[in-house]
């Protein structure tokens, strides 16, 4: 694959051409010139675009798409293009599935599914077989086959000792345990934040300290086992503050915020959409505030879209029967380039790779061409006319975003509307 992009602004604070509008030559999928100004002479496709921005590629730890088992919600094929029509150069996919992907054949599975593909699926092994939370799956051999990380999707660890044997045996190998952060026996079928609101609308609360239990349960396991954990979507004030408090300890300890966990509070739900019922609950502007200064001062190591695709079926009935999710890859750079500066919604979209073990190339001659292009400065309302997946249930519908995405360059391959 070769392309010549021009007047591109490139936003990369560890190339030497960061804020800087430059030429960028790609030539079999490696930079191999930046200018200010290039001849195209051998004439390569040309991309040349509105306003066009350029920086490493983005990432996000935490996607499910369904297949296998749920293909009528989303399939691999159509979710990586959906992925990379997002700006996402990475995914990491999610044990969300039937049957759930807890050994080496499902993993290489998902794996041979996401080939010639711009955009790479990193798959999460489940970390109990059938992510049912009695014994520990393959882990090892997940790790042989391409898992980079372990947990079980939106279902907590309730054996302390099983977590504790997990962190211990992986930390053998390099291996990123996750753990949901919920604690089932204090929010028994609770459906939206526990609080004033939930009592307004006689919908059944799920306390924020359902989620604190378990996050500081998990942070006395991992300081005891010196092993290496990963909390996924966090959403409270409070856990804000106690995975600060880790850090200071020189814990391995990392964790993410769901992009919409930024955005609303638990007062949308006023009108029972059930588009706005997800897991975590959307909490309250107080712990909005905590979160995104989680964000500011590093607590917080990255954001996810926690993109899980759920169909009509499952979304347009009662709210307390309706399946929690939220699609989120369509929407997430113009939610967070509206919510923060361009600079710091790039730096929150490329982080997390390190953590994951996977490869982070600066814009600079001689690095594989890993790109995510767009314009940061058009705006407009969400619609479902911007939703590539196929189930459409997204909480951002109607909502005025800030920045729009062309497309990705990776894999030796372009996702770009030329």
């Amino acid at each position: 694959m070769n392309v010549l992009i021009k007047s591109a602004t490139i936003l990369d604070d560890k190339s030497d051409f960061h804020n800087q509008t430059q030429d960028i030559l790609v030539e079999n999928g490696f930079i191999t010139q930046i200018a200010k100004s290039l001849k195209n002479t051998n004439k390569y496709p040309v991309i040349s675009l509105e306003n066009l921005h350029v920086s490493c590629g983005w990432f996000d730890s935490s996607v499910s798409f369904g297949e296998p088992g749920y293909e009528e919600r989303e399939t691999i094929a159509n979710g990586l293009q959906v992925a990379a029509a997002s700006g996402f150069t990475d995914i990491a996919l999610n044990a969300h599935t039937n049957p759930v992907i807890d050994s080496h054949s499902d993993i290489a599975f998902v794996k041979s599914k996401a080939t010639n593909f711009a955009t790479n699926l990193h798959p999460i092994g489940a970390l109990t077989k059938g992510s049912k939370g009695v014994d520990l799956a393959e882990l090892f051999d997940m790790k042989s086959a391409g898992s980079i990380a372990f947990g079980d999707y939106k279902k907590p660890i309730e054996n302390p000792n099983l977590l504790k044997i997990a962190l211990q045996y992986t930390s053998s190998f390099d291996g990123l345990v996750h753990s949901f952060p919920h604690e089932p026996k204090v929010a028994t079928n609770g459906v939206m934040n526990e609080n004033i609101t939930s009592t307004l609308l006689g919908l059944k609360g799920l306390p924020a300290l359902s989620e604190e239990l378990q996050i500081a349960r998990d942070l006395f396991l991992l300081e005891y086992t010196e092993g290496k954990l990963h909390i996924p979507t966090i959403s409270t004030a409070k856990s804000v503050d106690l995975i600060r408090e880790a850090k200071a300890k020189k814990l391995d300890i990392s964790c993410s915020v769901a992009i919409h966990n930024l955005v609303f509070t638990d007062e949308s739900l006023s009108d029972f959409d059930t588009n706005f019922k997800v897991n975590p609950p959307l909490r309250t502007q107080s712990d909005i505030e905590a979160l995104i200064l989680g964000l500011k001062d590093g607590t917080i190591d990255m954001v996810t879209t926690d993109h899980d695709p759920i169909d009509i079926e499952h979304k347009k009935i009662e709210f307390d029967y309706a399946k929690n999710g939220t699609i989120g890859l369509e929407s997430a750079f113009g939610v967070l380039n509206a919510l923060f500066t361009t600079k710091k919604t790039v730096q929150l979209l490329t982080r997390g790779k390190e953590r994951f073990g996977l490869e982070s190339d600066s814009i600079t001659v001689g690095n594989k061409a890993q790109l995510s292009l767009f314009n940061p400065s058009e705006t407009y309302i969400f619609e479902e006319k911007h939703i590539h997946s196929k189930s459409k249930n997204s909480l951002f519908l109607g909502s005025k975003l800030k920045g729009t995405v062309y497309g990705i360059i990776a894999n030796n391959s372009t996702s770009i509307a030329l």
